[in-house]
């Protein structure tokens, strides 16, 4: 962090109570507020799509709301239950979009984030809660904490045994990056492919975690970065990954696209989306799934067989629905 950074997050860090300053940097949750026993946690509000994803896989029937839209496609992969949820709107993220008075009339026991830990998190969680009342945790979002948050967001939620079942999952489907050889991998997440995500970022963890190295050179701040085509030329990353669709078609048959020797090989990857993003957009728990799949395809690891069975389980202990094969075909397009 420059110093000039550090400064402007000076008032925000001083405003903090002392306890969230005694939590220190190890903490995976900060909490604000008395926090209910977990037996009598029933109503959960998710600040922001990384949680909604959070309460979703561990407690859903605790789910009061969307904090976005979810397409009649995203909702048909999880449970009937949660597909009459109605749109809330988020708190953290892009901007607040539900008024503290609409949440306090929700009577949520609980208010749950995750992702990001910062000043400026921490402060709107302390804020947040001393204008309504309500107990508010803030998790850490890391990808390689995902266990731990798992593990101990379901203690808080009173969903111990489901959480641990989880966090089992999540201890092993990390793979082990040893001396294997990393290739270069660029993160096309915009429409036009010319917005990624900077290393270090919690948009582009999915690449490190599959045992590769982002095209995109350290050494900038922040998250994401709008990169040019003389740019994206030097990298020459050897494998090209996105989430939209549109895109993916599009740059099969572009002029510029097609001078990349990622797409000349064949080696641009479509990223399945459902019913949240496998590697970004949320950068939630939800892309525990999807370093398993990039993994595989970077490193040629694994049957196609094996590659639907790994989607069919996670789907079956996450979001409490087993897909048969032609669904899954669907999905991973491999149909």
């Amino acid at each position: 962090m420059k110093r000039r950074d550090f400064l402007a997050t000076l008032p925000a860090l001083a405003a903090l109570p002392r306890s969230v300053w005694a939590q220190g940097r190890g903490t995976l949750i900060h909490a604000f507020g008395a926090l209910p026993s977990p037996d009598r946690v029933r109503r959960v509000f998710a600040a922001g799509p990384p949680a909604t994803v959070l309460v979703t896989v561990l407690a859903p029937e605790k789910l009061l709301g969307w904090s976005g839209a979810m397409s009649a496609e995203a909702l048909s992969w999880l449970p009937p239950s949660l597909r009459e949820l109605p749109v809330l709107g988020r708190l953290s993220g892009r901007g607040s979009t539900i008024p503290l008075e609409k949440l306090v009339a929700l009577k949520p026991d609980l208010i749950v984030d995750a992702g990001t830990v910062d000043a400026t998190y921490l402060s709107m969680a302390e804020r947040v809660h001393r204008q309504t009342g309500i107990p508010y945790v803030l998790v850490d979002g890391r990808l390689m904490d995902s266990a731990r948050q798992l593990r101990e967001s379901a203690k808080l939620l009173g969903v111990a045994g489901h959480g641990e079942q989880l966090a089992q999952y999540a201890e092993n489907a990390l793979p082990e990056c040893r001396s294997q050889r990393r290739p270069k991998v660029y993160l096309a997440r915009s429409a036009d492919g010319l917005g990624s995500a900077l290393p270090g970022s919690v948009n582009g963890e999915c690449i490190e975690a599959a045992c590769a190295v982002s095209a995109v050179p350290p050494g900038r701040q922040g998250g994401l970065a709008k990169v040019s085509p003389e740019q994206l030329l030097a990298w020459s990353p050897e494998f090209i990954v996105t989430k939209d669709a549109g895109f993916f078609a599009s740059a099969r048959t572009d002029a510029f696209w097609q001078r990349l020797p990622a797409v000349r090989a064949g080696q641009l990857l479509l990223a399945p989306s459902q019913p949240f993003g496998w590697l970004d957009g949320p950068p939630g728990v939800n892309r525990l799934l999807g370093v398993r799949w990039l993994y595989l395809h970077l490193h040629g690891s694994g049957s196609p067989d094996r590659r639907l069975a790994e989607v069919r389980e996670f789907h079956r202990l996450f979001y409490g629905q087993t897909p048969g094969d032609e669904a899954l075909a669907r999905l991973t397009g491999s149909g």
